[in-house]
């Protein structure tokens, strides 16, 4: 067994590794990028503006009812087709460009991730203390300052469990890439499996290393949780 998990032509603990590394590149690059977006998307929801917190609310509605899978397919499918008609139509004489799986990837879990968040995000300043802002604005602090001074440190705390929850779920919704032909580490589990023939081996192991990439997860989550509610009391 342990020759499979071996460097070289002979094992495929290289690939394994290589997959893995995708994977949590996967994961770190979606995450600011849906937190980005969920924050907009939740600035939309609460705006006071109907046309804009209806864009806002449709959104999470649509994205929240769509499977992840299906998002990526259309992500992967609509941008290569879009990005192929424009660069026929600006260099005629190129040949089709293939879209990066990496990038649609990324935008693809973005989009479902950010849809989420959103909902974390909305409320957690629904449930940030009117009376804390006013005493901001009672001695003289501006917006600015009132936002990175008392509404962000409160968010934070109040949105910290949910959005651990879905780092947890975009950690495992990677494995989804591999339908794209990204070469994560799912798809170097298959690839594995299809060659050595030994599907439990393999897949035990990709079930270990998913384990293990939550497991250290929460524990950095844990701390996390402990930091942003530090100064409270217990009852």
């Amino acid at each position: 067994m342990m020759e499979l998990f071996s460097y070289g032509p002979l094992g495929w603990g290289d690939e394994i590794l290589a997959g893995l590394w995708v994977t949590m590149r996967l994961a770190l690059t979606t995450l600011p990028v849906g937190l980005l977006l969920g924050f907009a998307v939740a600035a939309l929801s609460l705006s006071h503006i109907p046309a804009l917190r209806a864009i806002g609310v449709g959104y999470t509605t649509l994205m929240r009812g769509l499977p992840e899978i299906l998002t990526l397919f259309i992500v992967y499918n609509g941008l290569g087709l879009g990005l192929n008609r424009v660069m026929a139509w600006i260099a005629p004489e190129a040949g089709p460009v293939d879209f990066p799986p990496f990038a649609a990837g990324v935008i693809a879990l973005a989009l479902v991730f950010a849809a989420f968040a959103a909902e974390v995000l909305r409320g957690a300043f629904q449930a940030v203390p009117e009376g804390q802002i006013l005493a901001g604005r009672a001695i003289g602090m501006s917006a600015r300052k009132i936002f990175w001074r008392i509404k962000l440190p409160l968010l934070w705390r109040y949105a910290l469990p949910g959005m651990g929850n879905l780092w947890l779920n975009l950690l495992k919704d990677t494995a989804l890439v591999s339908v794209i032909a990204l070469d994560d580490l799912m798809r170097a589990t298959k690839v594995a499996v299809g060659v050595t023939k030994q599907p439990f081996t393999f897949y035990l192991v990709a079930c270990l290393i998913y384990w293990l990439m939550c497991l250290l997860s929460e524990l950095v989550l844990a701390r996390l949780e402990r930091r942003a509610n530090r100064g409270l009391r217990r009852a």
